[in-house]
């Protein structure tokens, strides 16, 4: 941990535990200011993380700003150091780029928004080493979009005037940031904060121009039910005939003298989701892509032009194995039964007649705040191989589809999120593709919670389930796993004193008398996030109820599994107990009658 941090750390008296609770991240190298006066810290739990200005001289905290989750690199000063860019939801459905301007002592004068997409959020923000430019990139509908935005000098030194964040400084105008960056005429700048008390600061309202974007995409009217695919990525450049004008990213000339890049400007990506942006040099970079038809890598970002494949991308038919090419999903949106909007990509087995159904695997991620993306996964790869189709929603609580959307599925919300489930195999059948007599669900972590609780609340709806890493009972799972996991859990789920009989009425073992149909828990020999006893207890309760019942436990793994081999004997075993489950029609009456929409 860097100096400053744990210097400011024993002065708050803090103790020194992860990040990922309310401990202090490092600072960035644009994490301090050139002249050595400000550093920016990140802390606090998921959903309730804050920027925290803190002065050196003194070691005191000027003020706090709350960002956003995921990316830990939230922040970065201007080069001047009068200006602090961040990623931020604060008081928005959207994360957006904001600009807060700072007095020499370092509190905070001004907020205002600098950059923002409707319906889409920021989740990775990277400055350049000089701060003059930074790369953006948006999630919109779990498909990335990335941009690189020239960034202005901070305000005069009264702490007025220089150059607006929405400006552009090259000769143009960016007509998407024009309006939310200039403070509107007649309006009072916030009051600046106390040193001795740093309090949050939220941004001021946008110009009317981007009111669009305060909307939630979760309440913004949609067609009951619609499809998207995902659009075709260009064909990746051949790494072994790479473009001779391009610079060699692993030679000098590469960051010798470049020029410099003016104007925001688009960057079309091979791939559908940026999963890290790394600047070199001015308007240039390194990208880790992703995408659904091939394995993540990386990619050079040349200046100007197209993303140039590097060695260290796996070549297209290292991805899946041999004759068998991946399958791109298909965005599905669709409604809840209490009106939510919903939205998950459907994989369709390959070689499949449209007009015939199939069984169909259900699949939750985890979280609850993750988000599905049109990615490689081997595991859905291998379902499918299976002749299995895979359904991934998003249901509530995940991430990716506004702040409403997160935070519907707290407290007694999370029964809403049980029946999105339902909802979301109800659409799967009533659209075309599954075949009702032949549903499973599936899941791991949250998702394996999910699954648990999907089939003990609706015990006739799938035909199995596999529930991987998952939680049975929420007084065990506060009891015994990491105390900051249940520090931040509490937040999600609720206290395990104070809402005791609301987490025993939301716990799938205290509905195990409805399990009717057969389920295998897989989990890691090691897991301290959710002990392995949630899967075992789970597992004994459906075999005292003479339902069948198989536990997987995955030697030397904890929470994530890495061991190739256990993921791979993970998949197999996954794919074999779906196919035992799975073949042949329904032994009972379907779930849902099937009709045109």
């Amino acid at each position: 941990m860097d100096k400053v941090a744990l210097r400011y750390l024993l002065r708050e008296r803090r103790a020194l535990i992860s990040p990922e609770s309310h401990g202090l991240s490092r600072p960035t190298r644009q994490g301090i200011d050139r002249d050595g006066r400000l550093a920016v810290l990140r802390r606090g739990p998921r959903n309730r993380r804050e920027a925290v200005v803190v002065r050196l001289t003194d070691l005191a905290a000027a003020a706090a700003v709350p960002v956003a989750d995921g990316d830990p690199w939230v922040a970065a000063f201007s080069p001047d150091g009068r200006r602090l860019w961040l990623r931020s939801d604060a008081d928005r459905e959207f994360a957006a780029l904001l600009a807060a301007d700072l007095a020499p002592d370092g509190t905070i004068t001004r907020v205002s928004v600098a950059a923002e997409r409707p319906g889409a959020d920021l989740e990775l923000l990277a400055v350049g080493h000089e701060g003059r430019g930074a790369f953006l990139a948006w999630n919109d509908g779990g498909v990335s979009a990335l941009e690189f935005r020239p960034l202005p000098s901070g305000p005069g030194a009264d702490g007025t005037g220089g150059d607006g964040p929405g400006a552009d400084r090259t000769g143009g105008e960016d007509p998407a940031a024009k309006g939310p960056g200039v403070q509107a005429p007649g309006t009072k700048a916030p009051a600046p904060y106390a040193p001795a008390a740093p309090r949050r600061t939220v941004p001021e309202p946008a110009a009317s121009a981007s009111a669009a974007s305060a909307t939630p995409r979760s309440t913004a009217p949609r067609s009951a039910a619609s499809a998207t695919p995902v659009p075709d990525a260009p064909a990746a450049p051949d790494p072994a005939a790479p473009d001779p004008a391009a610079p060699d990213p692993a030679g000098p000339a590469a960051y010798a003298d470049p020029p410099v890049v003016e104007g925001r400007r688009d960057v079309p990506l091979p791939h559908e989701v940026a999963t890290r942006v790394a600047p070199a040099g001015p308007g240039r970079a390194a990208l880790a892509l992703s995408g659904s038809r091939r394995r993540p890598g990386v990619w050079w970002l040349p200046g100007t032009g197209t993303p140039l494949m590097t060695p260290w991308s796996s070549r297209d038919e290292d991805a899946v194995p041999p004759g068998r090419r991946p399958t791109r999903p298909v965005l599905h949106r669709f409604t809840a039964q209490d009106g939510m909007q919903l939205s998950g990509w459907y994989y369709r087995a390959p070689g499949r007649a449209a007009d015939r159904p199939a069984p169909c695997v259900l699949h939750l991620h985890g979280g609850p705040e993750e988000q599905e993306r049109p990615v490689l996964e081997p595991l859905y790869h291998e379902l499918l191989g299976r002749g299995f189709d895979v359904f991934a929603p998003d249901v509530r609580g995940s991430s990716g589809h506004g702040r409403s959307f997160v935070d519907a599925d707290l407290g007694t919300g999370r029964f809403a999120a049980i029946q999105d489930v339902a909802d979301c195999a109800a659409h799967a059948v009533l659209a075309g593709p599954a075949d009702p007599s032949r549903l499973a669900v599936m899941g791991r972590s949250y998702g394996g919670y999910l699954v648990m609780a999907s089939l003990v609340w609706h015990p006739e709806l799938f035909r199995t389930g596999v529930a991987v890493c998952g939680m049975s009972d929420f007084r065990s799972f506060f009891a015994g796993t990491e105390p900051w996991i249940a520090e931040s859990a509490a937040h999600k789920y609720g206290h395990p004193e104070r809402d005791r009989e609301l987490l025993r009425s939301l716990s799938p073992l205290h509905r195990v008398d409805a399990l009717r149909v057969p389920v295998l828990a897989v989990h890691g020999e090691h897991d301290t996030n959710v002990p392995p006893g949630e899967s075992e207890q789970f597992v004994r309760a459906a075999r005292e109820r003479g339902v069948a019942a198989e536990l997987l436990t995955l030697r030397d793994e904890g929470h994530d599994f890495q061991r190739a081999d256990n993921r791979r004997l993970f998949r197999r075993s996954a794919a074999d107990w779906l196919e035992r489950h799975l073949a042949g029609g329904g032994g009972g009456p379907a779930p849902f009658a099937r009709r045109e929409e």
